[in-house]
């Protein structure tokens, strides 16, 4: 941005060549006409404001000559000059005065992740560069799509890859900012002046992000859980803005599969399902003549996710439990359906009854042995999918739930039915021999996301059931689900009573905090995106599986708590509901469960352990369940 061809005073009006406003008529609510002209809509406010805070550029870790001509220069110590003048501008101390054809390079650590307007202040230096760039972490090679990171706290011999903006000063006292924010944790300033003299008197972030806070709470034995919360709800925050989102570093964009996640993680934090409606709606409103939904919306790109649109009508099952809004899960029914209408479509192409897979990239995870087929299940392009198959079951089951509770029992019976042959007609992909199901009809790959959906969906016979939970434990040759898809991973160990497993498959988050990071990552290093919301799924999973606080019944009027501790002696925790918040504090002493539980007004529910359940109430309780 040249300050000498900028339209200084814009917001305001200012300036010159702006041309007179056109009356197009009034605005609308609704389209209410029979016939349509091009109407302006205009309609309230979905969400409140997004948050505005101002923040320092926190701690100067490098000064150096480096200019923005060269190829990358890594950062060394050995050619380091002294920060204290740097670093006292960051702390809002004092100004700093630059000479005439001078160069420097100055690496900033903010100390956690921000999305943020960088906001520069400056005075005289025409013609001088600033240009400001942001990235999640230094890296080890000059190379921008390697992503070699490494500890996320080091710089020394690594080198800043970013990108950002750069500002042209006119000599004139000037306020630099971009028009978008921008995210990471490091910033990079590299400042060049001509022939005059450049006074820098300001830097400052004004971070954005929608007001997400955590209003729920976990504590239990194990400390470490409680020392995890920070980073999980930190990359909460860092993709929920005017959309949730995958990652606000990179994409910006919200995918179905993601959005998932991050709204169930939202109904364990906050009260607030304002941005949960909107990304419902959305997706909603993304739906193509073909019946699928969009695998990210708004985009101006068209791209199709099959099993992310699934995902969405699961999306919409989670939201008629979690939260009391019937009127907005009516209003999603007939896209849920019609999207399901479209995998019967699929299912039906073939005389088995097995799901031929949509058209669209068929994504599930990053599995590293599905690399080829860029995270779809193997042979999923061209021929029926286990994985694939199974999913569509699942969320037949839970679209089934919801349809009963809307008293659409008809509709529940159907889908239960098609649950059942599909079910039947996986038994393809069986493998007697291994006790698991296959993720291709030669029994050449076996997955723990086929184990996993298979224990969720609900449909194998107790036996099957505990043949496939055995083997999704001990199997040693399966595909790993990564961090996005661990989430079910989660579900399926608390399916089958196994949260001790997931209690040490947690060590990679922790591994997190010690690697320097802020927030959960995408993917298993090397991570492309250090900010992944979907990875802050074991959030949740502490609130909802170990302290084991869910919705009984459609608008959370009731609750279940069934506790699964994994061998921790006590855990406690706090979780937001649609009429208060739910208060839960647990102690095991050998056979015996001690628990106190506060439930909203209204509210009744039940304590489920040990194969034991205690009716709860509204307000107080404490009891204890002893099992032999």
């Amino acid at each position: 941005m040249d300050a000498v061809q900028h339209p200084w005073g814009w917001e305001q009006g200012l300036g010159v060549n702006w041309q007179p406003t056109t009356d197009l008529g009034a605005a609308i609510g609704r389209r209410a006409d029979w016939e349509f002209d091009p109407h302006h809509l205009l309609r309230p406010a979905l969400l409140p404001p997004q948050i505005v805070q101002m923040r320092g550029f926190g701690q100067v870790r490098h000064v150096d000559s480096a200019g923005t001509d060269a190829a990358p220069v890594a950062v060394l110590a050995k050619h380091g000059l002294d920060p204290a003048e740097w670093q006292s501008l960051a702390d809002a101390e004092t100004t700093l005065l630059l000479p005439p054809h001078t160069t420097r390079r100055v690496v900033f650590d903010l100390q956690n992740y921000y999305c943020a307007y960088p906001s520069i202040s400056v005075a005289g230096g025409a013609g001088a560069f600033l240009r400001i760039h942001w990235a999640e972490a230094l890296r080890a090679t000059p190379e921008h799509w390697v992503h070699d990171k490494g500890q996320r706290d080091a710089v020394e011999g690594k080198y800043f890859i970013g990108f950002g903006d750069t500002f042209i000063a006119d000599g004139a006292e000037r306020v630099f900012e971009p028009l978008w924010w921008n995210a990471g944790r490091y910033l990079e300033l590299i400042v060049e002046t001509q022939a005059a003299p450049l006074t820098i008197r300001r830097l400052a972030l004004r971070e954005t992000r929608y007001p997400l806070e955590d209003e729920g709470a976990f504590a239990a034995a194990d400390a470490r859980l409680e020392w995890l919360t920070p980073l999980l709800v930190r990359g909460m925050q860092m993709c929920a803005h005017e959309t949730f989102m995958d990652c606000p570093h990179y994409e910006e964009l919200q995918y179905a599969g993601d959005t998932r996640l991050e709204l169930l993680i939202g109904y364990t934090m906050t009260g607030d399902a304002q941005l949960a409606v909107k990304a419902l709606r959305l997706f909603d409103a993304s739906r193509l003549p073909s019946g699928l939904t969009q695998s990210r919306y708004p985009s101006r790109r068209l791209q199709i996710i099959a099993p992310f649109s699934l995902w969405w009508v699961a999306m919409v099952c989670d939201y008629a439990f979690w939260r009391n809004d019937l009127n907005t899960v009516r209003e999603l029914m007939p896209g849920v359906r019609a999207v399901l209408s479209t995998f019967e479509r699929y299912q039906y192409m073939n005389s088995a009854g097995l799901l031929t897979a949509p058209e669209g990239w068929n994504f599930m995870d990053w599995v590293p042995q599905w690399s080829a087929d860029a995270g779809a299940p193997p042979n999923a392009p061209s021929q029926p999918s286990a994985v694939l198959g199974w999913q569509l079951i699942y969320v037949q089951q839970l679209v089934s739930n919801l349809e009963e509770a809307l008293g659409e029992l008809e509709l529940a019976a159907r889908l239960r039915r098609m649950a059942a042959n599909g079910t039947k007609a996986l038994d393809v992909f069986w493998d007697a021999a291994r006790g698991m199901y296959a993720d291709d009809f030669m029994h050449e790959h076996f997955s723990e996301h086929t184990q996993c959906l298979a224990l969720l969906s609900g449909t194998l016979s107790i036996e099957r059931s505990a043949q496939v939970g055995e083997h999704l434990l001990n199997a040693p040759d399966l595909a790993r689900a990564t961090i996005y898809f661990s989430h079910y991973l989660f579900e399926a160990y608390r399916v089958i009573g196994r949260t001790d497993v997931l209690l040490q498959k947690l060590d990679l988050w922790h591994g997190l905090l010690a690697r320097g990071f802020c927030t959960p990552v995408e993917s298993p290093e090397p991570s492309r995106s250090d900010c992944h919301a979907w990875g802050s799924h074991p959030l949740f999973h502490m609130r909802a599986t170990i302290l084991g606080v869910r919705p009984a019944a459609l608008g959370f009027t009731s609750v279940e708590i069934a506790p699964q501790l994994g061998g921790l002696s006590w855990a406690s925790g706090r979780v937001p509901h649609p009429s208060g918040e739910i208060v839960v504090a647990l102690r095991r002493t050998g056979n015996t469960l001690y628990a106190e539980i506060v439930l909203p007004q209204g509210v009744h529910g039940i304590l489920r352990w040990g194969g034991r359940t205690v009716a709860l109430h509204a307000g107080w309780s404490r009891t204890e369940i002893t099992v032999n």
